[in-house]
């Protein structure tokens, strides 16, 4: 590649005098034949894929670095270890691998060689106008120009014209500074162009790389740019698919080579490389060789077989105890397998072999439903079975003698129950407190008594159950001597007596502390231990921090090193830690009695014992916070997870008491590092550590290590991170509230639009009062000149911020920013707080100490250089030195805008700097945030010094950015950024999916806000004139019912008494239709359901003239139909009568009786209208709803299903109204019956479930609890207030209260999400069966019967948490699948029904996964990975009856591979589609470009094993082309289609990319349609309805997305009530209605939805209407630019076809509006109205949203 350039900047390091050098680099040369086009590169392709066709590879690891690290920590860790004969690859097998590895290179060297020749093609020969270069070496818009050192940009000139333009350059260059233009020079790309060097410029000189990029699509013309964009992609995905094989197999080929290796050295007795052991293994002493070799024992062969869970820790002591067992018994074999050679074909095979001989089977710790499933199959010949401490399932497997659990093999005889004997029953009740939540701390205690005591019970059964209880005694004990005495007594007693007498148990206690500066000790209780501690301990005395630690007994009696080495690590960090190991079962009880805290004593000295347990010791131990190391719940640990979360309200009462925070931190028990390192915290592991104990309230958790083989290991780096948070969070309640520094975080993203000080549902200015009031209240310092009044303060300090972000201030650095001083805000108080960072100081807090080695990192797969991030950032971003970027000064130092009211400072979270960047659209790249973006993070925290960051409403980013899915490392952005900084979120309580990503990647303590009340949308303007018309004709048409007999007629006499009221009506009526664009909504049908066009009347020459004469108010009714609407509809029955009079005669052009069913049709879409819910304006924090509002909640959530008076009286008063309705219930819903405006199903579904009196009295008593409950709105701002004082904040499901019911209230709470291994619940599942079938149905119906092929179905975190999985439910109903649930209740496998039950052909299923989803549901991704599979391997179902085998089928024979994944989504850790960004760009040239976007960012396949974001593009592709319908349920009332820019970006942009994939437009012009079923899964009314919340009786109708969007845009944009309670809200409200404007242009770019009436409406409402524009404008100037922008735009696009005068007003008021905002917002819009890409872009504004679903 080879880039000229001629220009008048001055090159950095070229002589002075000569501004213009030659130089010719050539970069890369390419193939010639590869830049032929497309056609060859298919052909490549097409090869490519056939060379990899029977490949078989083994793989251990994803990555070669992986391997190289993991070599000093597993490989090299005990050289002389035996290798198992069978994992040893012979000469043949390693040539196979080396065949492979080459194979797989070449092809990739042949994709990227294939991609040069795109590359070389689109951009050979391309010049532009580009941004020169600053004396710095950076462009002026932010790029480093780094670009420069490996290629130098000049021209071949000569030397006189170079002189003559260094002369004229200078001159020239003295001008523009004076003038303040840009410089630019030209830019020619020569080639060989590749895609190496442009992605280079692209990174280095973003500004170039664009200009080059839109003159290549000049130069090439739209549909080759196009082709080019989708073919690099493909290619490009492909590679990177490719890539990752390569390395897998080149990892597993250097671990088979090092295996080898180290077995040839154990032959010859000389010692590989990397003999030594780095670091100590935390896999627990191994048993030293030698012992009494003993003739003792069985005299026949005894084999026993033991299989260990999750408890790989243990495998290497079980062997020693094999060893010892062996020594001592020479006749008994113990064979020892783990639950990972479950997955192990050739161990498997072992493992049955040796069940089949076995004597004794032993299991442990095993829960996964396969693995479970297929031991129980082989367990029933084994004669004695213990299984402790796992699956129900398999502990039903138990037999020792007489004794069984039952329900196993040989579970006893049939009819009997199973379990103990009625005398061994009673003995159990004996334990415990009798506290349900005690119930798991008694039956320790009976297991560790039992054996004694049932020495005294009679009877065969109670013998042997004493046997299996010794056996678990032993186990339980750990340690080898036991586990060899465990079986030598089970061989003794069971099977072959011979006279020994096996060793007693060998005990630890059951609870205790320990301390390594105490070897060989264990203190029985907290208080002793702090006793030796005060004399004994490293930090008595010192003041510091005290910390529980809850430890897992197991690793505490099989002495873990990282035991010791946490407890040390904790105190040399500063903390006093109290490590207490317990078994599991008992934590509550430990922390409920054994500790307490300043709180908790306070209370006592008070007197307040209220919340106090009257078991709390005496001399229990003050501590500052409490981490487990155990995870599970408190209560119960791993037996509680049985409860689901039932004990969830008595652990909030042990630590609401104790009010310290509750953090879980511990090692990976069930993953290893390297799965860590790769794919983030996955499975059942993110349950333990993440999912259950939130449920208690658990914050910013931490994976403290994991496992490497079968050894546990600290990563120090991370216990750093757990000790410096705990420390923060305490130090922030040790100090007074006047000392606290708080730094409160709003959004202003995306940029350009007015969204500064604005969060998704709540009124930020005007909650930011409320907090800074109550902050002060309670003793923060907020300056000495804030008034006591601070109404408009939150405005101000909005209107302040956006000054800040003046690109001339930024310019200037501080000066600039202290010019601007508060700005509005200053009269409250508020002073400019903004400060700044230098490129070098973000080095030093962006790098880890230089002498950081494994000791630090662990044993990560690889080591970290110490300055990988800086690293990270210069390789995106460039030289730090040279960055001019976002919110940098002109001399290089980030700014970090903010305001200062005393010790509260008040900033806006910077944009991601990926808006208007077109490099990340077209290349993938390893993404980090941009340099000001992180000192924005440290500069709050090493500079301002905050002791606790808010982040203020719904969402920031900061918990979006790259790193690990879930589990944070040292190099995860969001760890990073945060660092030590506690982090309080105000969260929406209604969205709890996003909000566990805050929790868990931004360490976020979340306080839930209410959402705004709900409004019923009404009807208004011409709509409620066509109610007007319609009653009038259904009054008269009733009447005429009643003249001929009402049912009893004839159709023909029914037609005769209607005819005179249909000619009167019909014409008004269907001026009323045409008058309000209902049309498409409810089209003219005949009598065979025909759809017919609207009737018109015969041509009459009066009719005529009357059109004539009308024509002008015609074309203005065209233009403007809501204004026109009051004049042309009937306001009174005079008028309608004149009107009727007037109006031709009807006769014989409709029939009555179908004009009639016609009527009944529309009148029943006005009341569906009329009844639909919106979300009225924003909430407040804080605030408790008034009359007015608390009304609108509680009708929302009762609907028909409570008497409306009912619901009046009890919002006016509460207990005192309901007092006085009732006994009027029942009457007073009689009264309503019929006149209640809501969806029709809905109050069909009422009428027909008239509620019992008894209903109707629980019903008025829920609605009095949620009047109370949403009184205590105040809470929140108390939780606030809580977070921020460092104390536990209680927690709460997250969830919609119409929905989910009252368990969503009170707000102010920690909201968490589910158990995700309950999903779908059997509610979840029954509506989702029942949505799929109204589905199939809808589609049949409208395509002449056929089933669709495929469905794509989204599935998102938020409606699948909230609806508990009932996009799951749909996706299973259309293969034909069930859940199969566990005895724990949890789902455990997806079933497929068998093709004579389902009755029907599968339905293909493509599911597009959105992020959250892709990463809380693993468990559900990896059980519909497997179900897939299995239903494209039904050989014996034929194609026309399981769509998922045919196109299996058609694929395979194709050469694709991976044939069966179905579930997609973005890359690992990344999020979003990006159409959206592009809308909000207008970076676009037409809907194809968005559908190709969407695809390329969701190739990425997920499921079972490494399928962890592969890219498989050709997959993805023919499911598209085989897609007939797509699915997408709606979850709440707040986030319509048309309220959030997700649902076009995502739906929209999917069902556009379905229709391309199809092919060309046919012969008509027109592809094919793909529909669309929108599920509106809240439903008409709430759960109060009766069935709302659960069942199938609240299961709405799916409809297609053209009805819903015109429905919600009558409810919601166009409607009068919603406009004016949103724009109520001030600049926030301002900001959302923009939004809904960028939208609208969503859904006409990718499904094209362009229907003029909307936008001709829209202009009324928002633009002509002067009142609401003037407020619009002053309240929110950037955002009602950005409504006079988009609709620009859409007339600019071809949308819209506004008249002239419309588009000259449109154009006037933008450039008026511009003016003013001058240096805030981007150009102006063309001058002309005609298409093409400049008028698709007449600003910057960029589209990014807060939702990622």
């Amino acid at each position: 590649m080879l880039l000229s350039r001629t220009g008048v900047a001055r090159e950095r390091g070229a002589p002075s005098c000569n501004s213009h050098v030659a130089t010719t680099i050539p970069i890369r040369p390419v193939l010639s034949h590869l830049a032929s086009g497309p056609t060859s590169i298919a052909k490549l392709a097409t090869g490519a894929r056939s060379s990899r066709d029977g490949r078989r590879v083994v793989a251990g690891v994803a990555s070669k670095d992986l391997t190289s690290e993991a070599e000093k920590f597993v490989a090299t860790l005990e050289t002389g270890a035996e290798t198992e004969d069978d994992d040893l690859l012979d000469a043949g097998e390693l040539a196979q691998l080396r065949g492979q590895l080459q194979t797989l290179r070449d092809e990739e060297a042949r994709l990227t060689a294939a991609i040069d020749g795109l590359y070389d093609g689109a951009f050979a020969g391309v010049a532009a106008e580009v941004p020169a270069l600053d004396a710095e070496g950076a462009e002026a818009t932010g790029g480093s120009g780094a670009t420069q050192r490996p290629m130098e940009i000049a021209a071949d000139v000569d030397a006189d014209a170079a002189a003559a333009d260094a002369q004229q350059g200078s001159q020239q260059e003295g001008v523009e500074e004076e003038e303040g233009m840009e410089r630019t020079e030209r830019m020619v790309l020569t080639a060989p162009v590749t895609e190496a060097a442009f992605s280079l410029l692209g990174r280095d000189r973003p500004a170039a790389a664009a200009a080059l990029m839109a003159a290549a699509e000049a130069a090439r013309g739209g549909p080759a740019w196009h082709a080019f964009q989708s073919q690099a992609r493909t290619l490009k995905l492909q590679r990177t698919r490719v890539s990752k094989e390569a390395a897998e197999v080149e990892a597993a080929l250097g671990q088979a080579e090092r295996a080898a290796a180290m077995r040839a050295a154990a032959a010859t007795g000389v010692a590989g490389r990397g003999a030594a052991v780095p670091l100590a293994p935390a896999g627990g002493a191994r048993v030293a060789a030698g012992g009494r070799a003993g003739g003792g024992g069985p005299r026949r062969e005894v084999r026993i077989v033991l299989v260990s869970g999750f408890e790989s820790f243990n495998v290497g002591l079980y062997k020693d105890a094999a060893e010892l067992l062996k020594r001592s018994m020479p006749n008994v074999t113990l064979q020892v397998f783990s639950d990972r050679d479950l997955g192990s074909d050739s161990a498997r095979a072992r493992l049955e072999a040796a069940l089949s001989r076995a004597d004794i089977f032993f299991g442990s710790l095993l829960f996964d439903y396969d693995q479970v499933e297929w031991l129980r199959a082989r367990l029933g010949r084994v004669p004695v079975r213990l299984v402790f401490e796992s699956a129900l399932e398999l502990m039903s497997c138990n037999k020792v003698g007489s004794f069984a659990m039952g329900g196993g093999p040989g579970g006893g005889p049939p009819g009997k129950a199973p379990g103990p004997p009625a005398a061994v029953k009673k003995v159990l009740s004996m334990f415990g407190s009798g506290r349900e939540e005690d119930k798991m701390v008694g039956y320790l205690s009976f297991l560790k008594l039992g054996p004694k005591l049932l020495k005294w019970v009679p009877g065969q059964k109670a013998a042997d159950l004493r046997a299996w209880l010794t056996a678990y005694a032993y186990w339980n004990q750990g340690g080898a001597p036991n586990v060899v005495a465990m079986f030598s007594y089970l061989v003794e007693a069971l099977l072959e007596p011979s006279g020994y007498v096996p060793p007693p148990v060998v005990e630890t206690p059951a609870l205790g502390c320990l301390h390594p500066a105490a070897p060989g000790r264990f203190f029985d209780s907290p208080a002793d231990y702090m006793k030796w501690y005060a004399r004994e301990g490293p930090l008595r005395g010192a003041g510091a921090p005290v910390v529980g630690v809850l430890l897992y007994r197991k690793h505490v009696i099989t002495e873990q090193p990282y035991i010791p080495q946490l407890i040390a690590q904790l105190e040399a960090e500063g903390l006093l830690p109290v490590p207490i190991f317990i078994n599991g079962v008992e934590a509550h009880t430990v922390v409920r009695d054994l500790l307490t805290s300043s709180h908790e004593q306070e209370l006592l000295a008070r007197g307040e014992t209220g919340a106090i347990s009257p078991t709390l010791k005496r001399d229990a131990v003050k501590v500052d916070a409490v981490v487990s190391t155990i995870g599970f719940p408190i209560v119960g640990g791993p037996a509680g997870t049985m409860e689901g979360g039932r004990q969830a309200e008595v652990a909030k009462a042990i630590l609401g008491a104790k009010d310290v925070p509750y953090t879980v931190a511990a090692p990976l028990l069930i993953q290893d590092m390297e799965s860590w390192s790769r794919d983030g915290v996955a499975g059942l592991q993110s349950v333990v550590l993440y999912s259950l104990p939130e449920l208690d309230g658990a914050v910013d958790t931490v994976p403290l290590g994991g496992l490497v083989g079968d050894d546990i290991y600290l990563v120090p780096e991370r216990v750093k991170k757990l000790a410096g948070r705990l420390k923060a969070w305490v130090g922030l309640r040790r100090k007074q509230p006047a000392q606290r520094k708080v730094a409160v975080l709003l959004y202003g993203f995306p940029p350009g639009v007015g969204a500064t000080g604005t969060a998704a549902l709540l009124n930020v200015p005007k909650s930011l009062e409320n907090v800074l009031v109550s902050l002060r209240k309670a003793g923060y310092d907020l300056g000495p000149n804030v008034p006591e009044d601070l109404s408009g303060l939150g405005e101000a300090l909005v209107t302040a911020l956006k000054a800040q972000e003046d690109q001339r201030a930024i310019s200037r650095g501080q000066p600039g920013m202290a010019a601007l001083g508060g700005g509005p805000a200053a009269a409250w108080g508020a002073a400019c707080g903004a400060g700044e960072m230098s490129p070098q100081r973000l080095k030093e807090l962006l790098t880890y100490p230089a002498e950081w080695g494994p000791n630090e990192w662990g044993p990560l797969p690889f080591l970290p250089d110490a300055d990988v991030l800086v690293g990270r950032m210069e390789r995106q971003w460039g030289d730090l030195r040279a960055y001019r970027g976002l919110n940098t000064s002109a001399r290089g130092l980030y700014q970090v805008p903010g305001l200062q009211l005393g010790n509260v400072w008040v900033g806006v979270q910077p944009p991601l700097g990926l808006e208007g960047d077109p490099m990340r659209l077209l290349f993938q790249r390893d993404l980090t945030p941009h340099p000001q973006y992180a000192a924005f993070y440290k500069w709050i925290q090493h500079e301002y010094g905050a002791d606790v960051v808010l982040h203020f409403g719904m969402h920031g980013t900061v918990e979006w950015l790259p790193g690990a899915p879930l589990g944070n490392n040292g190099l995860s952005w969001s760890d990073v950024l945060l660092g030590e900084l506690p982090n309080v979120y105000v969260y929406a309580a209604n969205n709890p999916s996003e909000s566990i990503v805050a929790k868990r990647r931004g360490y976020g303590t979340i306080v839930s806000h209410n959402v705004p009340p709900y409004g019923r949308a009404g009807l208004y303007k011409q709509l409620s004139s066509l109610k007007e018309t319609l009653q009038e004709y259904r009054e008269g048409a009733q009447a005429a019912r009643a003249r001929c007999g009402g049912e009893a007629a004839s159709g023909a006499e029914l037609a005769a008494a209607l005819a005179p009221v249909v000619e009167g009506q019909a014409g008004l009526v269907i001026d009323g239709v045409k008058l309000a664009g209902l049309e498409a909504d409810c089209p003219y049908t005949n009598a065979a359901g025909q759809v017919l066009p609207l009737p018109s009347p015969p041509a009459t020459p009066e009719a005529a003239h009357a059109h004539d004469a009308a024509s002008p108010s015609s074309a203005a009714t065209a233009a403007y139909p809501s204004s026109a609407a009051t004049a042309a509809s009937p306001s009174s029955s005079a008028a309608s009568s004149h009107a009727a009079a007037s109006a031709p005669s009807w006769a014989g052009v409709v029939d009555p009786l179908e004009f009639d069913a016609y009527a009944t049709r529309l009148y029943a879409y006005l009341q569906l209208l009329e009844g639909r819910l919106f979300s009225e304006g924003l909430h407040v924090l804080g605030a408790p709803p008034a009359p007015p509002q608390m009304l609108q909640y509680l009708e929302a959530y009762f609907g028909p299903g409570l008497p409306r008076a009912a619901v009046e009286a009890v919002a006016a008063s509460g207990e005192a109204g309901a007092a006085a309705v009732r006994s009027r219930l029942e009457r007073l819903l009689e009264e309503e019956t019929g006149q209640s405006p809501f969806e029709p199903p809905a109050q069909a579904a009422a009428a027909a479930a008239k509620p019992t009196a008894e209903e109707l009295g629980e019903r008025l008593d829920e609605a009095v609890k949620i009047r109370s409950l949403l009184l205590k709105n105040t809470q929140e701002l108390e939780g606030l207030l809580q977070g921020l004082g460092g104390r536990y904040v209680p927690p709460e499901a997250g969830g919609d209260l119409l929905r989910d019911g009252s368990g969503v209230l009170p707000t102010g709470r920690n909201i968490h999400a589910l158990d995700p291994y309950r999903m779908p619940s059997p509610a979840a599942m029954a509506r989702g069966s029942a949505v799929a079938a109204a589905i199939l149905e809808q589609h049949r119906a409208a395509n002449a019967g056929a089933w669709p092929e495929t469905c794509a179905v989204n599935l998102w975190g938020l409606d699948s948490i909230k609806s508990k999985g009932e996009s799951v439910g749909v996706v299973l109903a259309l293969v034909g699948a069930v859940p199969v649930r566990e005895g724990t209740g949890r789902v455990a496998r997806f079933e497929l029904v068998p093709l004579a039950e389902l009755g029907r052909p599968r339905v293909d299923v493509l599911c597009n996964m959105s992020g959250i989803f892709r990463d809380s549901f693993q468990n559900v991704v990896e059980l519909l990975d497997d179900l897939f599979a299995r239903a494209a391997a039904a050989a014996d179902e034929p194609d026309h009856m399981n769509y998922i085998a045919k196109h299996a089928r058609a694929m395979e024979q194709q050469g694709l591979s991976a044939t069966s994944a179905r579930l997609f989504s973005n890359p690992a850790g990344d999020y979003g589609s990006m159409v959206n960004e592009r809308v909000g760009q207008g970076s676009w040239a037409n809907g194809d470009e968005l559908g190709d976007t969407w695809a390329a960012r969701n190739a990425f396949s997920y499921g079972r094993g490494k399928e962890r974001g592969t890219a498989r593009p050709e997959v993805l592709q023919a499911l598209l082309k085989s897609t007939d319908r797509i699915v997408q349920q709606i979850d709440s009332v707040e986030y319509g289609l048309t309220d959030i820019q997700e649902y076009y970006a995502n739906t929209g942009a999917l069902k556009r990319a379905a229709e391309v994939a199809k092919g060309d437009p046919g012969p008509g012009g027109r592809r094919p349609r793909v529909g669309c079923s929108i599920v509106e899964a809240f439903g008409g009314a709430g759960a109060g309805a009766g069935g709302g919340g659960g069942g199938n009786a609240g299961v709405p109708p799916p409809r297609e997305l053209e009805e819903v969007l015109r429905l919600e845009y009558r409810s919601k944009l166009l409607n009068p009530k919603w406009a004016k309670a949103m724009a109520a809200q001030g600049s926030g409200g301002a900001y959302e209605i923009s939004q809904r404007m960028t939208a609208l242009v969503g859904w006409g770019a990718t499904t094209d939805f362009r229907e003029g009436w909307v936008w001709d409406q829209a202009m009324d409402t928002y633009v002509g209407d002067e009142e609401m524009a003037s407020k619009l404008k002053k309240n929110n100037p950037q955002a009602f630019a950005n409504v006079l922008r988009r609709m620009l735009e859409a007339a600019g696009r071809g949308m819209w076809s506004p008249d002239k005068a419309q588009l000259a007003a449109l154009k006037s008021m933008y450039s008026e509006l511009d003016d003013q905002l001058e240096g805030v917002t981007g150009a102006p819009p063309p001058a002309g109205g005609g298409g093409g890409k400049a008028a698709a872009q007449p600003g910057k504004a960029a589209g990014g949203s807060r939702r990622r679903r």
